[in-house]
This record gives C-alpha cells, sequence and structure tokens, in this order.
C-alpha cells in the first residue's frame, strides 16, 4: 500500500516533504531533554559527595556542554545549587560543584501512629524545616477527634516563613494499616477501619494547593533506612525494615524499591502466627508476632511501666532482671520465627530494625540471630544479618515527605 502511494500521480510536495517529521523531532527533542534532566538530577542526588558539571558528564556520557546546559536550568529551577568552587588544581577555571538545593521545594509528611502524630517540612537536600510532634496514646481512638488536631499541627508547619516561602510538591500522610485508594481499611492498633482522612485534612492542605497521599508508615518509614536524604542509594539495596510500635510492620526493599504487593498490602510480618493458642491479636488471631514484641507488650512482659522508654528495658536487661531478660528472648524468639518464614519466602537476608526495635537492637541481636541461623534455610551461604538504623521514632513521616521529593528528581522537567 504505501509503495502504490509513492507512484501517484500527484507526489507530496517539497514542502509536506520537509515539514512533516518536524513534530515527531522536535518530540524526540523533547523526551531525550526530559531524560536527560532526570539523568543529571538522579547522578547528583545519588552522588556521596558534591559533583561538578564535568563529573556528570564524563559519569553519564553526555557532552560537557549539554551537561552544562542542564545544570544551568536545574539550578534555575531550584533543583539544584552550586557550592563555592572547588579549589584549582591545573589551568582552568576551577570547578563549581552541583548539589541539592535546600530550602527551594518542601514536602510535608503526616503520621498518625498509636503513641503520636508528626508533621513535618523537609526539602530536597533532606534538611527538615519545620516540624510538629505530638506524644499521645492513640490506641482505639476516634479518627474524627484526631484527624482535625493533625490538620491543626500542619496548618502551624505550613503557615512559617520557611515552608511558606518554599514550593511546596505536596503532602503525604503514614498510617499503620492497609491502605488502598486513598483509603485507610484497617488500622487494628489504632482502631480505625474504611476512614478517608483527605475529608479531615483537605481544608488544612488545600490553601497551599496540596493532595493528600495516604501510603503504609512501614512503607515509608523503609524509604528512609541507610540514606540521609531523598534520592540517595541506599546502604544496602535489599533488606526487610521493621518498623516498631505496638504494633510490627514491615516494609520490603529489593533493588532500591518498596514492594508492595498486588494490593498494596505486603509487609505484615507482625500478623505472622507464632503460636496458634497464643494470646489475641487486635487482628482477631492469636499468637501474632507483634503480640510478644509489640512495644507495649515487650515492657509489661518486663515488668516496666507501657509508657517507658526502649532505653529502660535496654537498662533491665543489663542488670540481668529475669523479666527483662525473659521478655527480650520471648520477643526475639517470635521476630526469628516471623523473619525467617519471610526470609525463606523472598531470599533478602538482611533486617533492618526501626521504630522502638532500633534502641533494643543491642540485647535482641544475638538471639534474634540464633534464631534466624537456624530457621533460614539459606543461612549457610547468606548469613542474615539484624543491624539498625537511625534513632528516629518517627521516621514514617519522613519517608512520606521523601516519597514526593523523588518524584521531582525522577521527573526534574515538570517542575521547570
Amino acid at each position: 500500500m504505501s509503495r502504490a502511494n509513492t507512484t501517484s500521480e500527484s507526489p507530496p510536495s517539497l514542502t509536506s516533504r520537509t515539514q512533516a517529521p518536524a513534530a515527531p523531532i522536535s518530540a524526540r527533542q523533547s523526551s531525550l531533554r526530559t531524560a536527560n534532566l532526570a539523568l543529571l538530577a538522579g547522578h547528583v542526588f545519588a552522588a556521596p559527595e558534591p559533583v561538578s558539571r564535568a563529573d556528570v558528564a564524563a559519569a553519564t556520557g553526555m557532552t560537557r556542554s549539554t551537561a552544562s546546559r542542564l545544570a544551568d536550568d536545574l539550578v534555575a529551577a531550584g533543583i539544584l545549587t552550586e557550592l563555592d568552587p572547588s579549589p584549582a588544581s591545573g589551568p582552568g577555571r576551577p570547578a563549581v560543584p552541583l548539589a541539592p538545593a535546600r530550602g527551594t521545594f518542601v514536602a510535608v509528611g503526616l503520621e498518625v501512629n498509636v503513641s503520636r502524630m508528626a508533621v513535618r517540612a523537609i526539602d530536597l537536600s533532606g534538611q527538615v524545616l519545620a516540624e510538629r510532634v505530638v506524644l499521645d496514646d492513640l490506641e482505639a481512638s476516634d479518627p474524627a477527634r484526631v484527624l482535625p488536631r493533625l490538620a491543626e499541627l500542619a496548618t502551624d508547619v505550613l503557615a512559617l516563613d520557611a515552608v511558606r516561602h518554599a514550593r511546596k510538591v505536596g503532602a503525604a500522610i503514614a498510617l499503620p494499616g492497609l491502605v488502598s485508594h486513598e483509603t485507610l481499611l484497617r488500622a487494628p492498633n489504632l482502631g480505625w477501619e474504611r476512614i478517608d482522612p483527605r475529608r479531615y485534612l483537605a481544608a488544612a492542605l488545600e490553601a497551599d494547593g496540596l493532595v493528600l497521599r495516604l501510603g503504609n508508615e512501614a512503607n515509608f518509614g523503609a524509604l528512609t533506612a541507610g540514606r540521609t536524604r531523598p534520592a540517595a542509594p541506599h546502604s544496602d539495596p535489599s533488606y526487610i525494615y521493621l518498623s516498631g510500635e505496638n504494633g510490627i510492620g514491615a516494609g520490603i526493599v529489593r533493588d532500591g524499591q518498596v514492594m508492595l504487593g498486588a494490593s498494596g498490602f505486603a509487609g505484615e510480618i507482625g500478623h505472622i502466627q507464632v503460636d496458634p493458642t497464643g494470646p489475641l491479636c487486635t487482628c482477631g488471631n492469636r499468637g501474632c508476632v507483634e503480640r510478644y514484641a509489640g512495644r507495649r507488650l515487650i515492657l509489661a512482659a518486663a515488668g516496666l511501666d507501657e509508657a517507658a522508654a526502649p532505653e529502660e528495658l535496654v537498662t533491665a536487661w543489663e542488670s540481668a532482671a529475669p523479666a527483662a531478660r525473659q521478655a527480650v528472648t520471648r520477643a526475639a524468639q517470635a521476630l526469628g520465627v516471623g523473619l525467617s518464614a519471610a526470609i525463606n519466602v523472598l531470599d533478602i537476608p538482611t533486617v533492618i530494625l526501626g521504630g522502638h526495635l532500633a534502641p533494643l537492637a543491642e540485647i535482641l541481636r544475638p538471639e534474634l540471630e540464633a534464631e534466624l541461623r537456624q530457621r533460614v534455610l539459606s543461612s549457610r551461604w547468606s548469613v542474615p544479618q539484624v543491624i539498625t538504623t537511625s534513632q528516629d521514632q518517627t521516621p514514617a513521616v519522613t519517608g512520606a515527605a521523601w516519597s514526593l521529593l523523588e518524584e521531582v528528581v525522577a521527573d526534574p522537567a515538570t517542575w521547570i
């Protein structure tokens, strides 16, 4: 058919031949620029130290002129910033290092958990520009009372000068339960079911044009493990991140990406059954991991007040208090059963302890690693290791903000 068209009595004019390809070429050029902007931004954010335009060109294969032009665009947009020139090591002008910009773009992370609610505004460099954290007992709470309080915290954060003058990327809330299609389906420890937080938070966010995104707190917390800023590489590309509060959640990361599962519900390690005849869990089953390793339950088993800090449990364990030793052993065994099942299925032998488990890492690790070595089938060849992350008790609120900021780095052309 195409051959018949080319031999018609009225061949296409020269004008149509030369102009027809213009749109595809323009589209290709635009796509190439978009891809190169993302490549350059991603390289700068992933670099452990500031890098120059020449460094970027060498690492990415761009010409120096292309890398310089695109870097100028990203600096002008406030995505990258130029630092003081490095001392010259030879002829020519000294190199000007590039780094993530501070204070120009901001994302707002929010969280509601059993013992606290929090709001943080974070910029592209990972700097916290403002935050509000309220400690409270929110177990079996009323969302109609809790979420308006969270909205007030968000209003306070958004009103601060450092946040008000920055370009807003978005807002995301971390919740300890099953999230699907912008609805919290179930958060057993909060006692919430089928809640849409947007109806309570919209008024506080809409003035800044922010639309709320929902996510699981363990998945958001996992984004921060081993990293100091958004879009930085993970110290370990694959790991199971345990988020500890009254419950035990997990974010499963493989090759730097959080595994959500078919419906977004992956990671409920806290509800793996350890003992079918064990204590009743808030999920309705018995003997779940979190009934032995949840914050309040492990403290109570150690003979401590449920409001005690994890460090008090460490002190009791170090003094060889029998109840504290027994509580830690039960927690390590329960975690070992749940984690070994996950490792045997996923083949991810690195475990990172977060939340209330992070301060307990040193006393949990010996017995927990012993359980894993015994129960993980491949442990002779791929030894499970238990490590910890920062002592931040609200990493999920940071991860919620980072998840939005990383979209700027992945597609900076949209923001220029």
